[in-house]
């Protein structure tokens, strides 16, 4: 589903704090029963590791993402997710990092690339403001 000759049209970046340990906010995430976020529904076709599918189901939308990459580590856990648009890739890279024992900072890096990429600028700018939002959201949940 990765085409890497192409090179990002859109980036964006956010990161937040967590007061718990990194792999609890890391077991908690990539459980996706957690993704909640009407009124987009989620359907992992396996674990959740590298070569998993991910459908992510929206009133009148279906959207199909491929994770990319997974890598649990001694201080630092990610995963990249690419979501497969008409003509572009939307990555979503998350980072999760042990700043204290107790405590955790997540960012979530989106990059937009492919032929047809520049067109859904307008449309992907729009999660400079959902994103944080969101991880707002996941870091009171957790």
């Amino acid at each position: 589903m990765r085409d890497n000759t192409w090179e990002p049209v859109w980036q964006f970046q956010h990161s937040i704090d967590c007061n718990v340990p990194r792999h609890f906010a890391w077991s908690y995430w990539t459980d996706i029963v957690n993704w909640i976020d009407p009124p987009a529904s989620f359907h992992l076709d396996g674990p959740f590791d590298a070569g998993s599918r991910l459908t992510t189901s929206l009133p009148g939308q279906t959207l199909q993402s491929l994770i990319r990459f997974v890598v649990n580590g001694s201080r630092t856990d990610e995963a990249i997710i690419d979501m497969q648009l008409p003509g572009a890739i939307l990555s979503f890279q998350w980072k999760f990092e042990s700043l204290t024992e107790d405590r955790t900072r997540i960012t979530q890096r989106l990059t937009l690339s492919g032929a047809n990429g520049e067109a859904l600028v307008a449309q992907a700018s729009m999660l400079e403001t959902s994103t944080p939002e969101g991880m707002q959201k996941l870091v009171a949940a957790i």
